[in-house]
């Protein structure tokens, strides 16, 4: 079971920063998260909310903003020890992270139309060049899929699972063409991960913190943990 740092490792150092994927790296993990949405300007960059207000504590839209404008807002802000200012990072600035990383999972967010989600995954397996081998793009967003099957992605695809669907998820995900679902933690019921693994889909579970339920998940043989606190369970789970 690989040790996945969500959003790099947003518990332990400012979520999608190259700061925080330095971070993961620097543990020597080389499994990771992130969210990837595009700027009006075409670029591709990794941010969670469509809002820097959480974050930053800028209230603006990030579909507001071209990639020039980024430098104004301080990902770090509320992290009153971080000691570096941590600008929203573009994709391709934190795949030079990750080059010898072994699996990164690359969340899109949802978009409102098809040209939208044909365009962002055009430039998206563009810039994912070279990493077909660890990347898995995964998404909520059927439109998304959708786009990536229609130019017949050579990328793998996982299938992300939030509603209390069952098997529903997994009919989905094989129709769609995906290798993987991501199931929310409280899904994740012994019975869905059986019939998953049944399926021959693998299995990344979200968001784990706690070690115990971390311990269970890898007794029934997930593939991925997804978690904000990549460090302590490295220390305390068994490879």
């Amino acid at each position: 079971m690989k040790i996945i740092g969500h959003r790099g490792a947003r518990g332990e150092a400012p979520e999608n920063t190259l700061g925080g994927f330095q971070y993961i790296h620097d543990l020597g993990i080389r499994a990771v998260e992130f969210d990837v949405r595009q700027l009006k300007d075409g670029e591709l960059v990794i941010m969670h909310d469509d809002n820097f207000l959480r974050t930053t504590g800028i209230d603006k839209n990030i579909y507001q903003c071209s990639s020039s404008e980024l430098q104004h807002y301080n990902q770090a802000s509320i992290w009153l020890d971080w000691k570096n200012f941590e600008v929203t990072p573009t994709l391709q600035q934190s795949l030079k992270i990750m080059q010898d990383f072994e699996h990164i999972e690359v969340e899109v967010k949802a978009v409102a139309t098809m040209a939208e989600a044909e365009k962002l995954v055009l430039e998206l397996q563009k810039q994912l060049h070279g990493f077909e081998q660890t990347a898995v793009i995964t998404s909520f967003d059927l439109k998304i899929h959708q786009a990536l099957k229609q130019q017949y992605s050579i990328f793998k695809r996982g299938l992300l699972i939030e509603q209390d669907i069952k098997e529903q998820a997994i009919k989905q995900a094989l129709e769609l063409g995906c290798c993987q679902i991501g199931w929310m933690n409280p899904l994740a019921t012994d019975e869905i991960i059986q019939a998953t693994q049944q399926a021959h889909l693998k299995i990344s579970v979200w968001t784990v913190n706690e070690v115990e339920r971390a311990k269970h998940l890898q007794s029934l043989g997930i593939d991925g943990l997804i978690t904000d606190f990549p460090k302590m369970m490295l220390e305390h789970l068994s490879s």
